[in-house]
C-alpha cells in the first residue's frame, strides 16, 4: 500500500470567504443636477481659456495657489466668496457675472424637467450669495 501525498498545502478556512461587493451601476447623469462646484470651475476655465491665459497667471493675479484654482475649476474644492470673487476679478469678471453665468449653464443643463410642479414658480429678479 502506498499512500501518495500531494504537494500542494490543504488550506481548510476557517470563515467563509466574504463576498464580493457587487460593482454599483453608474446612477444616469442626465437626472442628476449638477453640483454648484462643478458650474462655478467650468465657468471659470471657460473663462480663463477664452482669453487664451494659463493656470499661472490667474493664479497669481488672483493671489492664489496655482493647485488651489486648478482643484476649484476640476470641481474638486469648494471656494469661498472671497476667492470666487478673486478668480473672476483677475479673469475680469465681477462676482456677479461669474454667478451669473453658472446659474445660465444650470438653467441650461437641468431646463425646467426638475422645477417641483406643486410648488408655484414666483419669479425672483435678485441675487441671493450665501457663503
Amino acid at each position: 500500500m502506498s499512500n501518495q501525498v500531494s504537494d500542494e498545502a490543504r488550506v481548510i478556512p476557517l470563515r467563509p470567504a466574504p463576498a464580493r461587493p457587487a460593482t454599483p451601476e453608474p446612477e444616469p447623469t442626465a437626472d442628476k443636477e449638477p453640483l454648484w462646484r462643478d458650474l462655478v470651475g467650468q465657468v471659470l476655465r471657460r473663462e480663463r481659456r477664452a482669453q487664451d491665459r494659463t493656470l499661472k497667471e490667474v493664479a497669481d493675479a488672483a493671489r492664489i495657489s496655482l493647485p488651489y484654482l486648478s482643484e476649484i475649476e476640476r470641481g474638486r474644492k469648494e471656494a469661498s466668496s472671497e476667492v470666487l470673487a478673486a478668480a473672476a476679478h483677475a479673469l475680469g469678471l465681477g462676482l456677479g457675472d461669474l454667478l451669473s453665468l453658472a446659474h445660465g449653464e444650470l438653467t441650461r443643463r437641468t431646463g425646467t424637467q426638475h422645477r417641483p410642479t406643486a410648488t408655484p414658480h414666483r419669479s425672483y429678479h435678485g441675487l441671493c450669495l450665501a457663503a
